[in-house]
């Protein structure tokens, strides 16, 4: 696999050509470690599924950027990232998913999904009092999951326009090509606010406890509280964000779609995160392409989610697909805790936009060229009327 071309507008517009190919043959590509960074590409869903679930590959976190970026930690983006559950493995990434994973059962979610419907019904109502053409992501598909993810943290909702540019500017350093010194200099510019902010949220919390996870976890010390608060409130809705995004592309592109149960779909074919990075930490190899320790590999779920070993003619979009257990939140230690809410969200807002705005349409066409890591819209422009 050629990753320059992966990595070129052509390759960002349409990856899936380029998967296509890939499972024309096998279920892992070499790659030149010295030259692109990383040792394999993973693409099959078999052998996708067998890496996330393997202890042999962890998350790029401190040990491995410690063995290859010396001096990383002089960059607060990284030391975040770095210091959360969701780049650590081991006793560190337990301790803090277990008491995180508390507040994401299946019977809060069910407590939470009135406060969804209602959330949803004050968003779409701000909507309709904005001039055209509107844009969707940020006044919609960022809007909504960002206050869902307030109310569960406590994050005062009047705050939410304040977290969009900075959640916007880590995100952008997790590109595969994107840590630039520009990106670099905003990312941690971010990560020095948010971490103000949450601190200072925090000691409120201290004081004066609440129902919300921040209260819940303010027993943690802040090192590690925290990073994972800054990375559990950007992860709880910036996927979120992408699904609505990718969604209302297709609804658009095919009223049919309209009143359908299409989340899993969506999520299977345009899924909002198309790869995560692993590294391994003994020499071994998979599906035949070896990996010495300490090389990263690219995990394509995008590409797994199209394999048509494990889904027959996967570049059809078909909402009633048998057995549609896509790879789009992971699996193994690192399933994404916010599977469930991410997913009602979703299956609350599309019925409730279209009933809302049986007439919503596109103003303009949005480019083709998307991120590959977050795959979605910086911006979509629609009209209500």
């Amino acid at each position: 696999m050629d990753l320059k071309m992966l990595l070129s507008d052509q390759g960002r517009a349409d990856p899936f050509s380029i998967y296509a190919h890939l499972h024309s043959s096998g279920q892992a590509v070499a790659l030149d470690a010295t030259k692109d960074g990383y040792a394999a590409a993973v693409y099959g869903y078999e052998a996708v599924s067998r890496v996330l679930r393997d202890p042999r590959f962890r998350q790029l976190g401190g040990e491995y950027m410690e063995a290859n970026h010396s001096g990383w930690r002089r960059h607060r983006a990284l030391v975040v990232l770095r210091d959360s559950m969701f780049f650590s493995d081991g006793p560190v990434h337990d301790r803090m998913r277990q008491r995180i994973g508390r507040y994401f059962t299946p019977r809060r979610m069910a407590i939470l999904e009135p406060s969804v419907a209602e959330l949803t019904k004050v968003t779409l109502e701000r909507l309709a009092t904005l001039p055209e053409p509107i844009d969707f992501m940020g006044e919609f598909a960022f809007l909504l999951p960002s206050s869902v993810m307030a109310e569960v943290l406590g994050v005062p909702q009047e705050d939410l326009g304040w977290f969009r540019p900075r959640v916007l500017a880590i995100g952008a350093i997790l590109e595969l090509d994107g840590a630039t010194w520009r990106n670099m200099v905003r990312a941690n510019t971010a990560a020095d606010e948010l971490t103000e902010y949450f601190t200072a949220l925090v000691a409120a919390r201290r004081a004066e406890p609440r129902d919300d996870l921040i209260s819940i976890l303010s027993d943690v010390d802040d090192a590690e509280l925290i990073p994972n608060l800054i990375t559990t409130f950007n992860a709880g809705f910036v996927t979120t964000t992408h699904l609505l995004g990718n969604g209302l592309m297709l609804l658009l592109d095919d009223p049919s779609l309209r009143g359908k149960t299409i989340t899993d779909e969506i999520l299977r074919y345009e899924p909002p995160v198309q790869i995560v990075l692993r590294y391994a930490i003994e020499d071994c190899a998979v599906d035949g392409v070896p990996v010495q320790a300490g090389q990263a590999i690219l995990v394509m779920l995008g590409a797994a989610n199209r394999d048509p070993k494990r889904f027959p003619d996967p570049d059809r979009f078909d909402p009633a697909r048998p057995d549609n257990v896509s790879l789009s939140f992971s699996l193994g230690p690192h399933y994404c805790l916010g599977a469930a809410l991410s997913k009602l969200e979703a299956e609350i807002a599309f019925p409730a936009l279209f009933e809302r705005f049986p007439g919503l349409a596109l103003a303009q066409r949005p480019p083709e060229a998307k991120p590959l890591i977050l795959r979605g819209h910086d911006q979509l422009l629609v009209t209500v009327r």
